[in-house]
């Protein structure tokens, strides 16, 4: 078993018992206490368990990773998802793109881009892609998010539902293995889901870290996606999913 398979196996163990101790996880897999504590920090630092005296147990589903924490997460792992998604949509193209620290890495690999029109509700994606001259680049109206720059809120989503777009580009806080989209605000997810009505084509960019996570809000559906993509392939049951309904997986 290497390293990625028994982190994995670690977050199922714990999600099936709420709490798993180091000792316990350290006779489970025949490895050091230094590894299993080693292992528990980096999944704690991806937001994917919590990190706790003796153990570890299952992260809030209430609350996310603080947006500061979030924005150096697997930084490089999506780079890579942004620049593989950014070669997917056409110069001269219309999209959206929604709230998230993978978003606005996308922005900046589409700066290479030409004639994009991007509707968004994203003041740091706005920032980003302000200074292209070939560009349109329209700000949804709404109530600002202080701690990340997102906007929500009912004018937010009037506004949205002006336009139909060529692609919907939307960034999700967790994957259950029923294939359902997870998110923690309530509001931003109303947003997301109007970006999923409105666009032609919907691709979801997402790390490895957010398979299997379970933030307390529905935004959707696997089955609601025309592409995935991520850096690691999914677990076995979001695999099967994306093949029930005809998802395209691309692996950075």
């Amino acid at each position: 078993m290497n390293q990625q398979q028994r982190q994995d196996a670690i977050i199922e163990l714990v999600r099936r018992q709420g709490y798993a101790s180091i000792e316990q996880l350290t006779e489970h897999f025949t490895v050091t206490p230094q590894t299993i504590r080693r292992d528990l920090n980096t999944l704690s630092a991806e937001g994917r368990i919590r990190r706790v005296h003796g153990g570890a147990g299952l992260e809030s589903s209430t609350v996310n990773t603080a947006y500061s924490t979030r924005k150096t997460l697997n930084l490089e792992a999506k780079q890579r998802i942004a620049a593989l998604l950014a070669r997917h949509i056409p110069d001269h193209s219309s999209l959206f793109i929604n709230i998230g620290t993978s978003n606005e890495v996308i922005a900046e690999a589409l700066l290479d881009h030409q004639g994009l029109e991007v509707i968004t509700n994203n003041l740091n994606v706005a920032a980003i892609l302000q200074h292209k001259e070939d560009f349109n680049v329209i700000i949804a109206g709404g109530q600002v998010r202080s701690r990340d720059g997102g906007i929500i809120g009912e004018a937010t989503i009037d506004f949205i539902n002006q336009f139909k777009v060529d692609y919907g580009i939307i960034g999700i806080s967790g994957i259950d293995e029923d294939g359902s989209l997870l998110e923690f605000d309530y509001q931003e997810v109303r947003v997301a889901q109007a970006i999923i009505r409105n666009s032609r084509k919907i691709f979801l960019a997402t790390d490895h870290s957010k398979f299997q996570r379970n933030p307390v809000v529905r935004q959707g559906n696997l089955a609601q996606l025309d592409a995935l993509f991520t850096d690691r392939e999914p677990p076995e049951a979001i695999l099967r999913l994306l093949k029930q309904h005809d998802v395209t997986l691309h692996i950075a």
